[in-house]
Order: C-alpha cells, then structure tokens, then sequence
C-alpha cells in the first residue's frame, strides 16, 4: 500500500509539473498572439526579453535581482497554501519585515557586521512572522477569512509605515519618505559592486530548501501538510489544527519578512515608501507556476524575474509595451489554476494528431 502511494503522490508531483510547464508554454504563445493582434513583432518583444535578462553583466545582475524578492514572496505563498491558507497578505508582511529590518539596521549598535546583518534580517523575519501571526489568529479564534484579513492589512501596513516615514522615521533633510541610510556593518554584501543584487539570492535559495526539507521531513511539517490535505482526518489523527496554522502562517509571513529585508539592507539600503512594485502579489504567480513545490519557487522566480529585468529592454529598445509582461502572469495563473482546461487541451492534441482509419479494401 505504501508503495502505491509513493506511486501515486510522484504521478501527481509529475503531473502538476507537467501542468506548469504548459501553462507557461501557452501563456507565451497566447501572449505572442495578442501582440501580433495589436501590431507588435512577438519574436522581437522575446528577443528583447532575452538580450536584456542575459545580453550583458547587468542584465544577469538585474535578473537577479528582480528574481530574489520574487522567491521569497512565491515561497512565502506556496508554505501557507501547504496547510491549505491562502496569504494574500504577503505584501503586507513583506513590508513589516522591511520596516523591522530597517529599526535594526538604521540603529549603530556597534556590532561588527558579521552579527549586525543577521540581526537585521531576523527582524525582518519576526516582523513578518509576527504580522502574518494577526491574519492566523483572528482565522483560529474567530473563524475569519484569511483572504480578506490579508487584504486589509495589506493596505494598513502601507499605511503606517508610510505614517512612519513621514514622520519619526524621516530621514533628516529628506524631501522624500524614506528613512536614513542603514548602517554599512548592516548592510547585506552585493555580488557585482556597481548593481543592486546581494548575497540574498543565495540566502533565498537555502530557505527554499530547507522549506523542502522541514515539510518533508519533521513532524511539525508532517502536521501542516495533512491539515492542509484534510482538517478533519487531521485532527481525527490528534494533531492541534489551531497550531498547525498558525504556525503556517506565521513561517509564510517571516519568509515575506525577508523579501523586504533584503530590499532595505541590500537594495535601497533604506526603508523607502511604496518601495516594492507588487512583488507580495507577483508571488502568486510564482507558486503557481511552480507548483507550490519550495524547489520548484527557484526556478518560477528566476523565470519570472528574466521577464521583469528584461521588460526594461523591451520598452527601451522595441517601444512595445512593458504590460505584455503583466500579461503572460495573469496568463500563468489562469491556465495553472484551470489545470482541467490544459489536460483538455491534451487531448484536443492528440485527437488532431490521429489519423482517421481508412477502410480496408
């Protein structure tokens, strides 16, 4: 029997992959499609992406450091849909941890970095965590929707935060909503000198693993998935279902939590208003396309992130329209979230491909 689900949890591990990656074939070529249909060269607009994601340091640079945010953010999601919870609130949290992450590393504590910046990026993970942890309780004690909690305090986050920036958190003689300069024992070490991508992404990639790791092999990730395959065989079975998710949520809020770390102590160096252009919310897209697989966020993001850096080059060199790149997202999350609409796309296929049976004379 165990062997039989092995089987058929890999058939469907299989099957899911497979569902991810025509849907992304098929958002690019629907993509194509309505850039041909509003006078665009679509093997122009691809080529663009390509040239401006690899055609030069920094376009590796830049894609590196679009992708890295948009792990987190697709990890972030994919760890709360494990116990079946739906986190739209991860940009919130996103900012909260960014907000954290900033109290730390604007403050000269007299650390050496090697001490500083870990401190700072954890603050970035509790402030998430501890954000995320409202969405969970209010969920637990009184049976709110995550959906909508996540959603307000979204909103609230932007909100105090830009109250915030305005206000104590001023930088002196700044016209502009932002805070100081982090310290430079606080600052997350850059890759290229000259660009904005840090030894974040490697940090991204760890958490991702060991994300894999601790939902495969320990009770407590043990407990999650099951919660989140069937609450009430779950708790037949005797695990704490209020647990389970609050701890779900709370991991997901700290993983945002480092999306906004890495963007004040590597990126701007500097809590900045309205800073992120949506990654909380690109990071649907991410797990989606990936399956809600850890592993498989890496490569979402590093997909999703060659589409944003080299929408700078599409607009730059061809004119067209950098919102055809918002459109093959939407595209991803429609066909993987309709995966019935690909498997008849399937078959479609194959009927086309048979030939019809002649009769024998």
């Amino acid at each position: 029997m165990k062997k039989n689900l092995a089987i058929s949890r890999a058939a469907l591990k299989n099957s899911s992959l497979v569902i991810s990656a025509a849907a992304m074939v098929i958002s690019m070529l629907i993509s194509a499609l309505i850039m041909a249909i509003c006078g665009y060269n679509p093997f122009e607009a691809y080529s663009a992406i390509l040239t401006g994601a690899f055609g030069s340091l920094r376009g590796i640079a830049q894609t590196l450091a679009q992708a890295t945010p948009l792990i987190f953010t697709g990890l972030a999601f994919a760890f709360a849909k494990k116990a079946s919870l739906i986190n739209l609130g991860v940009e919130g949290q996103m900012y909260m941890g960014a907000l954290g992450a900033a109290l730390v590393g604007i403050t000269d504590l007299g650390l050496p970095a090697i001490v500083h910046v870990p401190l700072a990026v954890l603050a970035g993970f509790l402030f998430g965590a501890a954000y995320a942890a409202i969405i969970g309780g209010l969920k637990v004690k009184f049976g709110s929707n995550e959906v909508v909690a996540g959603v307000m305090l979204n909103s609230i986050a932007g909100y105090f935060i830009n109250y915030l920036l305005n206000g104590v958190l001023l930088a002196e003689g700044s016209s502009v909503a932002q805070t100081e300069r982090v310290c430079q024992t606080a600052r997350l070490p850059r890759i290229f000198s000259s660009y904005q991508v840090t030894i974040a992404v490697f940090l991204a990639v760890v958490v991702c693993i060991a994300v894999r790791w601790f939902i495969s092999h320990t009770v407590l990730g043990y407990e999650i998935r099951s919660v989140g395959m069937n609450k009430k065989a779950a708790e037949t079975a005797g695990i704490h279902i209020s647990k389970a998710l609050i701890v779900a949520m709370c991991v997901s809020g700290g993983i945002a939590g480092l999306a906004g770390a890495n963007q004040v102590l590597g990126v701007d160096r500097r809590l900045i208003s309205d800073f992120s252009p949506g990654y909380g919310f690109n990071g649907i897209s991410v797990s989606a396309l990936a399956a809600d697989n850890p592993l498989g966020v890496i490569l979402a993001g590093l997909i999703f992130g060659i589409l944003r850096a080299g929408a700078l080059e599409l607009n730059r060199s061809t004119g067209i329209p950098v919102e055809f790149v918002d459109v093959i997202q939407a595209m991803v999350v429609i066909f993987v979230s309709a995966p019935l609409m690909i498997r008849h796309m399937g078959k479609l296929t194959r009927i086309f491909r048979k030939k019809p049976a002649g009769k024998e004379v």
